[in-house]
């Protein structure tokens, strides 16, 4: 199985274990289920579903998914060190990330 795959498997557990599941995320967020879990199997991308499913489990994103977020740290030498701090989409309205979220 590939490594995106366990994972997703490792995902889906900790959401049932925490109450929840990946179809839930789908209907909070008003998005197809097998969008979710593209998400979540590694096949696309979104930031937005990414924060909620880690917010369903009390994690940040980048725990989840490491190689999907540059080091914010800030001892990476990408010049994208703290990015993710810097378009924070769930964070309060006044951002002027947020629109893009």
């Amino acid at each position: 199985m590939r490594p995106a795959l366990e994972q997703h498997e490792r995902i889906k557990m900790r959401l049932r274990i925490a109450g929840s599941s990946l179809a839930e995320v789908a209907r909070d967020l008003g998005v197809a289920g097998t969008t979710v879990t593209s998400v979540s199997q590694g096949y696309r991308r979104s930031r937005r579903i990414e924060t909620a499913i880690a917010a369903k489990l009390s994690v940040r994103p980048e725990e989840l998914w490491p190689d999907r977020y540059p080091n914010t740290e800030g001892s990476g030498n990408d010049g994208l060190a703290g990015l993710g701090r810097i378009l924070d989409c769930t964070g309060g309205g006044n951002s002027p990330a947020a629109m893009y979220c």
